[in-house]
């Protein structure tokens, strides 16, 4: 995004979704903060909104040359709007914050702070979720402690994309062309001087989640299969496994028959046990094989992450971007 002058020295990038009930409130939370810190500028990608979250950011980017708007054609997900705004971003630093108001913008001063120290990455850390359900809470406990044993990467547990990053952070992940991104995995991916700031997630400010079930499976998949190679291993785990169990069978069946007590009847529990656990042990490997030929693939065809649409407020025009 181009502005007349110097660039700012924060870049604030906010993933807008069917946020018409906390676009407002929003603005008058950030506003307190980011004054003080110098200039910004307020990225907000319109995530192919479906009520008045587009107009409500169009009058908001025309009322303050602070703030641009960019409207994606349709639905392209999470993120690939912190991907756009990344791409956009201009500031000494940029900040990631979704507009629900459960990651307060009061840290941002904190992070900011910590930046100033000599940290290239500050990401807010949860302590507390408050209004989730105790198996939301439980998956995503579940989540990152398996995220952390399957990968070589040091990705923090219970983190989400808000976070602060510099420039120089920034370039990188921008230079980075994958499709299929896990921002705060490859976050972690980049290295640099990182530190947490930690506080306790509110509830949402208005509206409901729009990361259900299925949508943080995705997310899941995308973080497990973006940074490791682990579910290939698996496979071949499964394999030696499955593989020792058929012997040992096969020696405990040849006692059987040597004894004299092997019966043709006898087995029909076993062989359906076997059958059954090498099936699902075949399974495994096709799916893990097929998620890594479906992301290569996704790569191949070299489509774009996300398509602008249109864009209100001060800048660049931009269609697309790769």
């Amino acid at each position: 995004m181009t502005s007349v002058g110097a660039a700012p020295r924060l870049s604030l990038i906010v993933p807008i979704y069917n946020e018409e009930a906390t676009i407002d409130e929003l603005r008058a939370r950030l506003l307190p903060v980011l004054e003080p810190l110098g200039t910004f500028e307020v990225i907000l990608i319109n995530d192919g909104s479906k009520d008045r979250s587009a107009e409500m950011l169009d009058a908001l980017a025309a009322s303050d040359p602070r703030f641009a708007a960019l409207h994606f054609s349709r639905n392209f997900g999470h993120q690939a709007a912190v991907t756009a705004g990344l791409h956009e971003s201009t500031g000494e630093c940029a900040v990631i914050i979704d507009a629900d108001l459960q990651d307060p913008p009061e840290l941002i001063a904190e992070m900011v702070r910590k930046w100033q120290g000599g940290f290239d990455v500050v990401y807010a850390q949860r302590r507390e979720r408050a209004g989730e359900s105790r198996m939301k809470k439980g998956t995503a406990f579940l989540f990152y402690r398996t995220l952390a044993a399957l990968t070589e990467v040091d990705v923090p547990t219970d983190t989400g994309d808000f976070a602060l990053l510099d420039r120089k952070v920034v370039d990188v992940l921008n230079s980075m062309p994958e499709r299929n991104r896990y921002i705060r995995g490859l976050r972690a991916w980049v290295g640099f001087r990182q530190t947490a700031v930690q506080f306790d997630r509110a509830e949402r400010f208005a509206g409901e989640t729009k990361y259900p079930f299925r949508r943080m499976v995705a997310l899941a998949f995308d973080g497990i299969f973006s940074l490791s190679k682990a579910p290939l291993r698996l496979a071949v785990y499964f394999g030696i496994l499955s593989a020792g169990l058929s012997f040992l069978l096969g020696i405990w069946f040849i006692i059987e028959r040597l004894t004299g007590r092997f019966e043709t009847v006898r087995g029909w529990a076993s062989t359906i046990v076997v059958v059954l656990f090498l099936g699902g042990v075949q399974l495994i490997c096709i799916g893990a094989i097929g998620e890594y030929i479906g992301r290569t693939y996704d790569e191949a065809k070299q489509r774009p992450l996300y398509i602008v649409a249109r864009r209100s407020g001060r800048g660049r025009s931009l269609s697309s971007a790769s």
